[in-house]
């Protein structure tokens, strides 16, 4: 079977998690076939070990360092546009979307490396079919145009996920049953270390940015998806979503900016993905298949340095995004209309409001290097001669 599934995975520390994943596959009779994984890491990092692994395992995939990133872009004719990926930085799965758009890949998967499959479940084969679901499932809605995705459980645990505005807590959830159609991405939820903000997990009492509050399996009902102008946080550890999407799923140029913002790459990515997902009458699903998320022990003052940068902004960047693309006809012109709101916008009464006018411009530029990549593409393909 020809791959059609492009697995991204960021790792600097822990790419041999991936053989957990490889196993659950063959555990559940899954096609490792279908599969071609892209490992993005560093130049500091063995690659060479990397590849190994992937050969061990007999799956087809590539590693690509920040030298091989440079070589890739100059290759495909769109060096411009490198600076679209950050060094160091979680935001590189950027690379990994471009990687996909170039091969033509049908469906794509973020995968974390501290994180492991759940024995029990297929993981990419039910995420394989969220993407495919038709039929009734929980709509989820709040007073506050905010879904929790942890509100099974939220009374028990009180737990609000890494992104989720402070101003939208404590809001009436409201869900009742609705028929979807159309799915485009497919959000796994996690066990063990809930996905929480430095904030959140201070008070929590954890000064290893882990939390003291974890969360299992009990912790999670039905799947569900989120109401038509719901906002909801959208976490790359482990999600699965279609080619479709990846013009309004950008993940911003984080840690490597003069503002020092860092951490809501995939956070804000998901914002524009559920505003473009509305104004096009899709959706993104949300429950198993669960992972299990092993975060390393690590400073939660050092998570605080980098989040609290652009604390502020991300209580508004979803009211921005919220006015923007209405009239849009495809994924494109919907992010084209949110770029151009962030990159001509004032929004200088906002700490480091200057930041969203420099992702605008960024969400741009992605929009031109897709255009690039397709045309580039269409150079490749040779001319069929007249009969």
């Amino acid at each position: 079977m020809t791959a059609d599934i492009c697995v991204m995975v960021p790792t600097i520390r822990n790419h041999e998690c991936m053989r957990s994943y490889f196993q659950n596959a063959r555990d559940h009779g899954f096609d490792l076939d279908r599969l071609f994984v892209v490992l993005i890491t560093e130049d500091f990092c063995d690659t060479d070990a990397m590849e190994q692994m992937l050969d061990e395992e007999g799956v087809d995939g590539t590693v690509y360092d920040g030298t091989d990133r440079e070589a890739w872009f100059e290759t495909h004719g769109a060096s411009e546009y490198s600076h679209l990926i950050p060094e160091a930085s979680h935001a590189q799965t950027s690379f990994g979307l471009l990687y996909m758009w170039a091969n033509d890949y049908e469906y794509g998967v973020f995968i974390d490396d501290d994180t492991l499959p759940h024995e029990d479940a297929d993981f990419f084969g039910t995420h394989m079919s969220n993407l495919a679901f038709e039929g009734e499932i929980e709509t989820v809605s709040s007073d506050e145009q905010w879904v929790n995705v942890l509100y099974q459980n939220e009374d028990e645990h009180g737990l609000y996920p890494r992104g989720y505005p402070y101003a939208a807590m404590d809001e009436t959830v409201s869900t009742e049953a609705t028929q979807v159609d159309d799915v485009v991405a497919s959000q796994g939820l996690w066990t063990n270390v809930p996905d929480l903000d430095a904030v959140r997990i201070l008070m929590d009492g954890d000064l290893q940015g882990q939390a003291q509050t974890r969360t299992s399996g009990a912790d999670f009902g039905d799947d569900f998806v989120a109401a038509e102008g719901q906002y909801l946080t959208v976490c790359s550890m482990n999600l699965a979503f279609r080619r479709e999407v990846i013009p309004a799923f950008y993940q911003l140029p984080m840690d490597d900016n003069e503002w020092d913002v860092g951490r809501f790459d995939d956070i804000w990515s998901g914002v524009f993905l559920k505003r473009a997902c509305d104004v096009l009458g899709k959706q993104i699903y949300n429950g198993d298949p669960l992972c299990e998320h092993n975060k390393a022990p690590r400073s939660t003052f050092s998570d605080l340095t980098n989040e609290v940068h652009g604390l502020e902004l991300n209580e508004h960047v979803w009211e921005i995004v919220d006015e923007a693309g209405a009239d849009a006809d495809s994924y494109g012109e919907v992010f084209d209309a949110i770029a151009t709101a962030m990159a001509d916008g004032d929004f200088s009464d906002w700490e480091n409001g200057a930041f969203l006018n420099y992702c605008g411009e960024f969400m741009l530029d992605w929009l031109e290097c897709l255009d690039e990549l397709d045309a580039a593409a269409t150079e490749q393909v040779p001319a069929t001669a007249d009969d």
